[in-house]
């Protein structure tokens, strides 16, 4: 059978794990919060009212496209597509192509430097790999101005993040709805993982600047992971009405 992301890709090794999914989501809440777009998001209001359901949805739409075959997975990235025009028609403005660019821009990114914070680094050829899988993804939903290699994406992706991020009204919002949603013990968790993973640019602007505690702990979380006793650790940290949908990450479709 014919799949869009093949069985042995290293995108499904990256996004078959709840625990680099979760890292990936950190990365981009802290990216989403800054980017000059993110009006977009609350003119529907999902985001500011549901931030980890908007996660969940996010994830469900990006893994069928990564875990289904061709024409299902080809099915999800044209209803992703159809919805945001519904979000255009309804706004009476059409969302900028840079906008859709920084999104896949922090899929790739984030999906790379996720893997490399839990795992091990990656080959080029590995990181080349996540650039086109994401690419074929932009491609299909009609995306201009794409890079056209890796080694573009990197130069595209700076320039993007000087040019497309902002500390703003949205920015102080979202992050008070980050701590609502998740409390204070996960929030400070959420701005540990983000020390250690997000871009220079994106750190500066939210003023995350105080050394990460992260490092000891993700030491421990690695070897309990090891001994297969991590969602011990898991369960305590997680909220509990997202536990089951975050234990189904760990399983390809």
């Amino acid at each position: 059978m014919d799949y869009f992301v093949s069985k042995d890709s290293i995108v499904r090794s990256i996004w078959g794990k709840a625990d680099t999914v979760l890292f990936i989501f950190a990365g981009a809440a802290a990216e989403f919060a800054l980017n000059k777009a993110v009006d977009w998001l609350y003119f529907t209001g999902r985001l500011p009212a549901d931030p980890l359901g908007r996660l969940f949805s996010t994830v469900e739409y990006a893994r069928q496209i990564l875990f289904l075959p061709q024409n299902q997975a080809l099915a999800a990235i044209d209803k992703i597509t159809h919805i945001h025009q519904d979000v255009e028609a309804a706004r009476g403005e059409q969302i900028p192509d840079w906008a859709y660019r920084d999104v896949l821009f922090m899929l790739i990114d984030y999906s790379i430097r996720s893997f490399e914070l839990l795992e091990r680094k990656m080959a080029d050829a590995e990181k080349q790999e996540v650039f086109e899988v994401f690419q074929r993804v932009g491609q299909r939903m009609g995306i201009k101005g794409l890079p056209q290699n890796y080694v573009h994406w990197t130069y595209m992706r700076q320039t993007h993040l000087q040019q497309d991020t902002v500390k703003s009204k949205y920015t102080t919002d979202l992050y008070k709805k980050y701590r609502q949603h998740l409390g204070w013990v996960r929030y400070l968790m959420l701005k540990q993982v983000q020390v250690v993973l997000v871009p220079a640019t994106v750190k500066e602007m939210l003023r995350h600047q105080a050394p990460s505690l992260l490092k000891p702990v993700l030491w421990v979380y690695k070897a309990t992971r090891f001994i297969k006793v991590d969602w011990v650790l898991k369960e305590v940290i997680l909220p509990a009405e997202y536990k089951a949908q975050i234990r189904s990450l760990d399983h390809s479709f």
